[in-house]
């Protein structure tokens, strides 16, 4: 997690958020190869359900100010937004869009990406 002793300004500062938006940049680049009749069906959902952490972790983190229960809440969804990209990731897996080592790398990283959520929403307790 964070450092102790070290001032998060900005969501784009923590450490989970910057892995997620790394992740979602390697989820949209490659969904954008995905057949013509997915771009606005699975690969749309995959790209929207990865940057949807990101932008959860965003607006809660603005939002904390004035209330850190809020923030637990948009930390919630980004887990809900984490969970269902899984889902995509299998979806795609198993159509045929993506190989074995790209599904096992994507779900890993999410895995750990739920982990660091659930770690950052206990600290707000």
């Amino acid at each position: 997690m964070e450092k102790p002793g070290n001032y998060i300004k900005r969501a784009k500062d923590l450490e989970v958020y910057k892995r997620a938006y790394a992740v979602s940049l390697d989820v949209h680049k490659a969904t954008l190869a995905f057949p013509k009749m997915e771009q606005y069906a699975l690969a749309d959902q995959l790209r929207r359900s990865s940057k949807g952490i990101c932008a959860n972790l965003a607006e809660g983190f603005a939002k904390q100010t004035h209330s850190r229960p809020e923030f637990a809440r948009f930390i919630s969804m980004a887990m809900g937004s984490c969970s269902e990209v899984e889902t995509w990731i299998s979806y795609a897996f198993d159509l045929g869009y993506i190989s074995q080592a790209q599904h096992d790398d994507w779900l890993q990283a999410y895995a750990h990406i739920y982990g660091m959520l659930i770690n950052l929403r206990e600290k707000l307790k």
